[in-house]
């Protein structure tokens, strides 16, 4: 039997993927972090795609194509480790915790409301990009260990989702030229 998660914990997650995922993207102008390919998001980029492809839907949709973008090179990095699946990282939180996010995205999705309405949204993700900004939202001094391919978290595993998430999301600062995967290792 699964936990149901509180949708403020869902969203709390939520707001850090797609805050980290469209701060990854490299090929808008200007560029932000470069850490995936892609312009899914910008109105000069894919964002137009989305418009005229789903004119309901479009921001929720660029946001959720980044957000899997950014799930897809966390996973081909955590690939590269021994024991991936004992690894808890940004985009990957266990089966249970994935499949209520893409349920919740999915939810937000069907309300009507954008992005910027329906989640509490650190960064402006219309305006221009600050990597002193994004910084400043990571906030946090999270102690970690540089590893090949990796940065794993020192200390305890918090057990609430949503703190998890903050904790990974700190590791990223100091921001890297590629994506850090930041991970806690599971136990046993």
């Amino acid at each position: 039997m699964s936990t149901l998660i509180p949708d403020e914990t869902l969203d709390a997650i939520l707001v850090m993927q797609l805050t980290i995922a469209w701060a990854g993207e490299g090929r808008c102008s200007p560029r932000r972090l470069g850490w995936w390919d892609t312009d899914l998001i910008d109105d000069a980029g894919g964002g137009d795609f989305f418009a005229r492809l789903l004119p309901q839907t479009h921001a929720w949709a660029s946001l959720e194509a980044v957000r899997e973008v950014a799930r897809r090179t966390d996973a081909k990095a955590r690939g590269k480790m021994a024991d991936p699946d004992k690894m808890r990282s940004l985009y990957f939180l266990g089966f249970e915790v994935d499949e209520q996010l893409g349920d919740r995205l999915a939810s937000h999705k069907r309300s009507g409301k954008k992005p910027a309405e329906a989640l509490a949204l650190p960064l402006p993700l219309t305006a221009d990009f600050s990597k002193e900004k994004l910084v400043a939202t990571l906030q946090g001094d999270v102690p970690f260990t540089t590893v090949p391919n990796g940065r794993q978290l020192k200390g305890q595993r918090p057990e609430a989702p949503d703190v998890l998430v903050k904790r990974l999301a700190a590791a990223l600062v100091p921001l890297a030229e590629q994506y850090p995967l930041p991970f806690f290792k599971l136990e046993g």
